[in-house]
């Protein structure tokens, strides 16, 4: 009988272990318990701006932040799809256009508010080493970072192949009194650190003006520059895409009330905003430096043709003199002054060398030669 009880708590228990696997099995095919999928980069706890663990699945996470009030999930997500993001969308509840939006890439930065929720789309740039600039050379490379930011959690998604958010999550985990703040703490760290990597892609760009300044402005400036000096505004044109739609949001985000930013974060934002403003002030200058640079390039070449033009001018006046009096005298009547003269092939020679010498050196005079 206790052998029998024995082998039955055996089989009890392994029923017990059956119906759990199942359970979990049947847990993991559920849209709402498996949304972690290859597109994950991280999913960690915060509680009192400390990383508690990593979790492997979502809603579990979620439940014990609701459970204890306190704390917030990040999920960091590279290029999700559709199907990957459909289980995080359901379980925190986002708005379907925001999914849209962070699925597709090659949006416009913007922050848009969906009930308790705040939705933004950022560009990150990257700066593109180059030995020469030339007429193709890429100069600036963007990607774009979205974020989703509501009181409980943050969810990022990043699209391209730079703009890494590792060293910014480790950035603020050693600072926990800053990250005890709230999710939109994190959503200030990322825009305060694209922020300094536009001023920084911004210095660069400006080392690659001062060259193309100085070879408009030297003396063996090529009439290629205007490839150059086109390349460089289509480049600054793409940064200032990336930097001139955030000005605004941030503004309102430093000093309007809104669900996911407390009180507290409002004038870290602010900070960001002016240094913002100084990044775009500097972009539109470059803009107006290189249109100066571009009117001066192009008012050279016209100078240069100019002076070819009055090159060609003086030598068609001194060709010009010898031709007249070699069609005068090559005109076929008998009588002529001259015609039959013994000096007259030598004296027209030298009539014609004469008058040629003396037009050459009244343009050399007057600066055309």
């Amino acid at each position: 009988m206790g052998g029998l009880r024995i082998n039955g708590l055996r089989i009890s228990g392994l029923r017990k272990a059956v119906r759990r696997g199942y359970r979990r099995a049947v847990d993991l095919s559920h849209p709402a318990r498996s949304p972690l999928g290859s597109a994950v980069v991280n999913c960690v706890v915060y509680r009192d701006g400390v990383r508690q663990e990593d979790c492997a699945d979502a809603e579990e996470a979620l439940r014990r932040v609701r459970k204890s009030g306190e704390g917030f999930v990040w999920i960091g997500l590279h290029e999700p799809d559709q199907q990957e993001i459909a289980g995080l969308a359901a379980l925190f509840a986002l708005h379907p256009l925001a999914v849209e939006d962070a699925v597709h890439a090659h949006q416009r930065p913007k922050m848009q508010r969906y009930d308790d929720t705040l939705f933004a789309v950022l560009k990150t740039v990257r700066y593109v080493e180059h030995e020469q600039l030339t007429e193709t050379s890429e100069v600036v490379d963007t990607g774009e970072l979205m974020a989703f930011v509501g009181p409980d959690f943050v969810i990022t998604v990043r699209h391209g192949g730079h703009g890494s958010l590792g060293p910014l999550r480790e950035a603020l985990e050693h600072d926990p009194e800053q990250l005890a703040k709230g999710p939109a703490v994190v959503l200030h760290a990322m825009v305060d650190h694209l922020v300094e990597d536009y001023l920084c892609v911004t210095d660069a760009v400006q080392n690659d003006i001062d060259s193309v300044e100085t070879t408009v402005f030297s003396e063996f400036s090529g009439r290629g520059d205007a490839g150059r000096i086109y390349q460089l505004k289509r480049e600054l044109l793409e940064l200032r895409r990336a930097v001139a739609p955030l000005d605004r949001p941030l503004h309102r985000l430093g000093t309007e009330p809104m669900p996911a930013v407390p009180a507290e974060v409002r004038p870290y934002f602010r900070d960001v905003a002016d240094n913002l403003t100084r990044t775009t002030d500097q972009i539109a200058s470059y803009e107006a430096l290189l249109d100066s640079i571009l009117q001066a390039h192009l008012a050279q070449v016209t100078v240069a043709q100019n002076e070819d033009m009055r090159k060609i001018t003086a030598w068609a006046a001194i060709v010009a003199v010898p031709t007249m009096v070699c069609g005068i005298y090559g005109m076929n009547f008998d009588h002529m002054p001259e015609l039959h003269w013994t000096y007259g092939y030598p004296a027209v020679l030298l009539l014609m060398a004469a008058s040629c010498f003396a037009i050459h050196r009244g343009f050399r005079r007057n600066g055309w030669l």
